[in-house]
């Protein structure tokens, strides 16, 4: 099986979850926090949105460079406008992912910022580990908040505590 295949039915796997996830986050709490240091509901649900943009920067180029990078901050007023944003970032991994090869999937793709490189991996670990692992600890993280304001959590792999 090519490892294109594995990759994109692990990824449709995990994005139904976090679509679940993210259509419970709830706007009218957009700018909460549990902590001074975290971050809020509202930019934990978009910065979770937007993580499979990363499989089109492994796959588009040899590296990826922090220095001078500036993230776009999109704020959202609502659940379907972030769905938009999550499918958009999905789909574009998927068709991405779909296309490449083994070989491609085996060259090295190193992330730095400016002369110091941060990682240094093939893209199909690069893919593995600072994008689905990266979804899913921020999805865990999403859940605590949703948690800690009483608002149901939705079960990821089977049903949650509260029976969804």
């Amino acid at each position: 099986m090519a490892l294109s295949r594995s990759l994109v039915a692990e990824l449709k796997h995990e994005a139904a979850s976090t679509r679940r996830i993210l259509e419970a986050v709830p706007f009218a709490s957009f700018d909460w926090r549990p902590h001074e240091k975290s971050m809020t509901i509202g930019r934990l649900a978009s910065h979770i949105a937007e993580i499979p943009v990363w499989i089109n920067r492994a796959l588009d180029g040899n590296q990826f460079d922090f220095a001078g990078f500036v993230p776009a901050r999109p704020v959202f007023t609502d659940n379907a406008s972030l769905l938009v944003y999550f499918d958009q970032f999905l789909n574009n991994a998927v068709s991405a992912l779909e296309a490449a090869s083994d070989d491609a999937l085996n060259e090295n793709f190193v992330i730095r910022r400016g002369e110091h490189v941060l990682y240094q991996f093939p893209r199909k670990v690069m893919i593995r580990n600072f994008t689905m692992n990266h979804l899913l600890h921020h999805r865990g993280q999403l859940s605590v908040y949703l948690r800690l304001l009483d608002i149901p959590v939705p079960g990821m792999y089977g049903p949650s505590a509260d029976g969804m």
